[in-house]
């Protein structure tokens, strides 16, 4: 059964979007990087207090990095509407399918390796992956194309605990494939519990581990994790839905462990952003390997598709834009890169179900950023 706010809070959530232009980004120290120019700052502070307001969002934090460097980091509006707890740079939101470019990360550093052939069957690395009518390679699981489902409602809304990702195969892995791979597209997070697995074979790690020492350490993530239900985990935001009739309620309980690699980690927008700067910059892969990543893919008859590796990649207004969403209980989220400008954003909520809006904010905000 889900709790609702009472009508007090819901008062509250409103005062706490009209105030949320309010809580301005902390002055920077003297040795911190230069911010963005005063008039894009403003503009920016501005279409996210806007989106607030529009969709009801209760609190959000957002990241900026150009050419580089964090330019701004703020939070607006509650990451706790029942305590009151201010939505901060320091909040922890779940990543959801944000979570997705960072297995693809971890994926193509072991294949740069040699660790791990993106076109070997999936088998060689995840044994215990029954063998299906075709092959399945770890570059049709990356792009979407291999064929296997995606979750169900029940599944999404799961609160059993996983205790590892062999345990997380249990549940699909003796399921048909919906098509032969690389003829289409079908979205699937269940995809990336095989890439996960594939990950600890060829690294000889636990998945977690890796990611901890090969992406998060050397990008300098500091608040990123495993979204686990039961730890105490600082500053980790409240998350809450919508009703039909549009009061805002607490999410379901749900717990993420039966699809870490595609969207059970945590961490703050900042590290999304530093996430991304660290692969840009070539910290995390080499300029040929990354540009794999953010190349679109075909399938086998020659089409195009709108995935890369990880990610989805297409164009805006004339330029090249590369991104995810992700959208599960508590939360929807945006990493959102223009490569050929020098500008990456991070925009995270504690609202379900708007994703398509982050998305079309994002774009926005990185308009308002590259003039």
């Amino acid at each position: 059964m889900r709790r609702r706010a009472p009508a007090i809070l819901t008062v509250a959530i409103a005062a706490a979007a009209a105030n949320a232009g309010a809580q301005a980004p902390a002055s920077p120290s003297p040795s911190a990087p230069p911010a963005l120019p005063a008039g894009r700052q403003q503009a920016l502070e501005s279409a996210l207090t806007a989106a607030m307001h529009r969709h009801g969002i209760p609190g959000l934090s957002a990241a900026v990095a150009t050419d580089g460097t964090v330019r701004f980091s703020s939070g607006y509006g509650m990451a706790d509407v029942e305590n009151s707890v201010p939505a901060l740079p320091s909040t922890v939101y779940r990543l959801a399918s944000v979570a997705k470019p960072i297995t693809a990360v971890a994926v193509l550093q072991l294949a740069a390796q040699g660790k791990l052939d993106l076109d070997a069957p999936v088998q060689r690395y995840v044994p215990g992956y029954p063998e299906k009518p075709w092959p399945i390679t770890g570059r049709q699981l990356l792009c979407h194309q291999s064929g296997v489902r995606q979750w169900t409602e029940e599944e999404f809304l799961s609160t059993r605990h996983y205790g590892s990702l062999a345990e997380s195969l249990e549940f699909f892995k003796d399921d048909p494939l919906l098509f032969e791979p690389g003829t289409r597209t079908h979205y699937s997070s269940l995809a990336y519990n095989l890439l996960g697995s594939a990950v600890e074979t060829a690294s000889g790690q636990g998945f977690l581990d890796y990611l901890r020492d090969s992406v998060f350490a050397p990008a300098g993530m500091t608040s990123a994790r495993g979204d686990d239900v039961f730890a105490l985990i600082a500053h980790r935001a409240a998350g809450y839905r919508k009703t039909p009739a549009g009061e805002l309620i607490n999410s379901a309980l749900s717990d993420t462990s039966n699809r870490v690699p595609g969207g059970g980690l945590v961490a703050t927008a900042e590290d999304a952003v530093r996430f991304a700067v660290a692969l840009e910059s070539g910290v995390l892969l080499k300029k040929d390997a990354r540009e794999q990543m953010f190349a679109r893919q075909k399938t086998k008859d020659g089409r195009l598709t709108g995935y890369g590796l990880g990610w989805t990649v297409g164009t805006e207004h004339g330029r090249r834009e590369v991104y995810h969403i992700g959208g599960q209980p508590r939360v929807s989220t945006v990493l959102y890169l223009l490569p050929d400008r020098g500008v990456t954003l991070a925009i995270f909520t504690n609202l379900e179900g708007v994703g398509t809006p982050l998305l079309e904010l994002a774009r926005q905000a990185a308009e308002v950023v590259a003039r």
